[in-house]
């Protein structure tokens, strides 16, 4: 055996390549490779996730059940912080304003954005150029900047006084009157329209026109194939939109905060949720009570999330319905 194992070696040309390796084990390689790779890329994102979003989810968390003035070390206060929300009149109030804020502006903002976005679709010439103005509020929107214009434009002296008076009209200090203070932040909201109109045109986009053709042969007008054939195909990005915009009108703060200069006023009228718990973190330095309310508005917006979504299946109507 031994000299039959020399006389091969013999035989075999000097210099000959090793045998390659088996294509089990090549594509293995090559797999892990391609995994590393991948890891390296996700690992800024996986890095800023852990420590920009759930290690400061964690530990407001841990804050909410302590009494933590800020400047001072956290003192375990067990569930005194969710005790006193059930008695705090103030977050009431907050709650109401903000409750307002989203169930009026999402709406209006919504049919707005559809309005154009119908208007859109129908061919107008420059219609990159169109897309691109509407779309800009979107972008300023919730910048210090617009809050300011916003102030000025409904202040006592601003613009839209200015043009009531020109029909001799006496007009009112809008953002420093209980009645309309809110009403400017929702006509803001309702103006940043942009984002859910461009989403709304490529949907719109997205309906063959055999099916208007159909309706319009079956004698649907206008209005009966707005409502039987781009509503119910359009469902899935109206339901798109709802949730987006909804979870964002929660979080309004840059509007409130300029438009009231901080305090919420007048009376309390433009005090959203999260203006109060700026105030009660940054203000009062209390910010275990305000970690308490960020835990309480992340609930809030997960509870109508969910119910958005178990709804959602009597009114939403994708391509595998039946």
């Amino acid at each position: 055996m031994i000299g039959a194992t020399r006389e091969r070696a013999d035989t075999e040309p000097a210099g000959a390549a090793p045998p390659a390796a088996p294509p089990r084990r090549r594509s293995h390689s090559r797999r892990r490779r391609e995994n590393l790779a991948a890891y390296a890329f996700l690992a800024p994102w996986i890095v800023g996730m852990l420590a920009i979003t759930i290690g400061p989810m964690l530990a407001s968390l841990y804050f909410s059940f302590t009494d933590y003035p800020l400047i001072g070390d956290p003192e375990w206060a067990g569930l005194d912080n969710y005790r006193e929300m059930l008695g705090d009149e103030r977050l009431h109030s907050s709650l109401r304003v903000t409750f307002t804020y989203v169930f009026v502006s999402v709406p209006l903002q919504l049919a707005m954005a559809l309005a154009l976005a119908i208007v859109l679709d129908r061919g107008v010439r420059g219609l990159a150029f169109y897309r691109s103005v509407y779309y800009l509020p979107s972008l300023l929107g919730g910048s210090v900047a617009i809050a300011i214009l916003w102030r000025q434009v409904f202040g006592a002296q601003g613009l839209i006084n200015q043009v009531l008076g020109f029909f001799g009209i006496q007009g009112e200090g809008w953002v420093s009157h209980p009645d309309y203070a809110l009403g400017t932040l929702i006509v803001l909201n309702v103006w940043t329209f942009g984002a859910p109109m461009v989403i709304f045109l490529a949907g719109l986009r997205q309906i063959p026109a055999m099916y208007y053709e159909a309706a319009a042969v079956d004698g649907a007008g206008p209005v009966r194939r707005f409502f039987s054939v781009t509503v119910p195909l359009l469902t899935p990005i109206i339901f798109f939109n709802l949730i987006l915009q909804m979870i964002n009108a929660f979080q309004t703060f840059t509007q409130a905060f300029v438009v009231s200069g901080g305090s919420g006023g007048p009376s309390d009228a433009t005090m959203f949720f999260t203006l109060y718990l700026y105030q009660r973190g940054f203000g009062s330095f209390d910010m275990g009570y305000a970690s308490a309310m960020a835990w309480l508005l992340l609930l809030i917006i997960a509870g109508f999330t969910a119910v958005n979504f178990l709804f959602s299946r009597y009114w939403v109507f994708y391509g595998d319905n039946d």
